[in-house]
């Protein structure tokens, strides 16, 4: 398994690290927090490099990609992204985001629909009460300590400077003890056929999985998506 491409463009201000491996229709993976390309993906891309052409994106402050003082926000990874994708000249692409980077790709079909042909979002979710209990409340007393040791070696295997592995953890941290739920217009605006793909021992409470499911599938009739469906949308 080897990339038959690879390398940095300037986006947004930092230089972004990218691979690409196969050939065929483009199918974009985002990585989740804490991650890279490899970390998350590294069985899908054997898997599937036969298939597409699978490019693989570090986000700002993870892998290869350059760090930034500014906190992390999924509507910046989404810019930087579509910039990259613009840099490599693909217009169009399908996305595979994991974890963070599930919220990451539908920001992506969010904010730039025109790009997006289909979507698989996978462990993410978009409203607090979506996660097990306890989860934000853990996450308030993160430390550098508790990341897991495997996600901590595969950074300082991509980049030794243990300030940048300190800089991405505290990013990612805030960015969580931060968040504030998304208004459920995001999902139902996204136009694209979407899977959503959720584990039966994950972090995001399966009934969440079928909420977000509904609310881009069906038009609904006030702001709750748990209301009277009227039609397919």
């Amino acid at each position: 398994m080897k990339p038959v491409e690879k390398g940095y463009k300037h986006v947004n201000g930092i230089r972004m690290y990218y691979e690409i491996y196969g050939s065929g229709k483009p199918l974009v993976l985002i990585h989740g927090g804490d991650g890279s390309i490899l970390f998350d993906f590294k069985e899908i891309i054997s898997r599937l490099e036969s298939q597409f052409q699978l490019i693989g994106i570090d986000l700002q402050n993870h892998g290869m990609t350059e760090h930034r003082e500014i906190p992390e926000t999924f509507e910046q990874d989404a810019h930087d992204v579509a910039a990259l994708l613009k840099e490599i000249n693909i217009e169009k692409a399908s996305f595979w985001g994991f974890s963070n980077g599930g919220n990451t790709v539908m920001q992506v079909a969010h904010i730039y629909p025109e790009m997006v042909e289909k979507l698989v979002i996978a462990s993410a979710f978009y409203k607090k009460s979506g996660m097990m209990d306890g989860f934000f409340e853990n996450m308030m007393e993160a430390t550098l300590e508790s990341m897991p040791e495997p996600l901590k070696i595969n950074f300082l295997n991509l980049n030794q400077d243990f300030s940048a592995l300190e800089n991405m953890f505290d990013k990612d941290c805030k960015r969580m003890q931060t968040f504030e739920d998304w208004n459920e217009d995001i999902l139902k605006g996204i136009k694209s056929p979407t899977l959503f793909i959720s584990g039966d021992k994950d972090v995001i409470k399966p009934e969440h999985i079928v909420e977000m499911w509904r609310c881009k599938r069906f038009r609904i009739n006030d702001s709750s998506c748990n209301s009277w469906l009227l039609h397919d949308g």
